[in-house]
């Protein structure tokens, strides 16, 4: 009895908070072109920090994926806008960047909805793509995602960069990922941050060294994506 137990709470964890885990319903990891890549940002918008990335990205003509928290997106509309004028992808992170396990189905649809508006008021782009805080999604979750019309979006590599402060220990966290990735057959979905849940004006120094060592070690031998060319492949 106990042992069936346990095994139903280790099922419901992995199914909440495992990024691959398809068990509560369908999410979106990644590709299935091995030489995709896809640099996902997430927490932001995040000021100077934000900025140098769009920066660094647009000096190697690459387009990458930022999931956005509502309340940072009214603090720096025009830093929001940016980001669509350059080309890149916007994805919806919650409003407030709850822990969506906690919420049920109300709060969490107002979490996303407000998000969605704060991200079409500024950009004038309804953002169709959709990440939980922290990886956590209980069915419901999945299912009020579904229904404002927005496909969640999961992850296959991170770099631990929120805590972590050595940018090649970052890009060599993320190139193990990828070689994984790699070999299984699977484009890479990298997890990075731009900003912190916590507020604005995060450190995140180490992502953009990071960032820049993928690109040089890469570029060569990569394409690098945005996470909806993964939604519909054919377009």
């Amino acid at each position: 009895m106990a042992a069936g137990a346990a095994a139903l709470v280790g099922a419901g964890v992995y199914g909440a908070m495992a990024p691959g885990s398809q068990l509560f319903g369908r999410t979106l990891v990644a590709g299935r072109d091995p030489r995709e890549l896809a640099l996902t940002f997430d927490d932001g918008p995040n000021g100077d920090t934000t900025e140098r990335m769009l920066d660094l990205l647009a000096r190697n003509n690459v387009q990458a994926t930022f999931f956005l928290v509502g309340r940072y997106v009214l603090a720096q509309p025009v830093l929001t806008r940016r980001i669509v004028e350059l080309g890149h992808t916007v994805g919806n992170h919650t409003m407030t960047h709850p822990r969506l396990l906690a919420l049920g189905p109300a709060a969490t649809r107002a979490e996303i909805a407000d998000c969605a508006k704060a991200i079409a008021d500024a950009t004038g782009v309804e953002a169709k793509i959709f990440r939980p805080p922290f990886g956590g999604r209980w069915p419901h979750t999945l299912r009020v995602v579904r229904e404002l019309g927005l496909t969640p979006v999961m992850w296959n590599a991170m770099g631990f960069d929120w805590r972590e402060k050595d940018a090649a220990v970052i890009s060599a966290r993320l190139a193990r990922g990828m070689e994984g990735n790699r070999a299984a057959g699977r484009a890479t979905n990298f997890l990075l941050h731009d900003g912190s849940h916590a507020g604005m004006g995060a450190n995140r120094e180490a992502t953009l060294g990071a960032v820049e060592l993928v690109l040089q070690k890469y570029a060569a031998t990569s394409r690098f994506v945005t996470v909806d060319a993964w939604i519909n492949p054919g377009r």
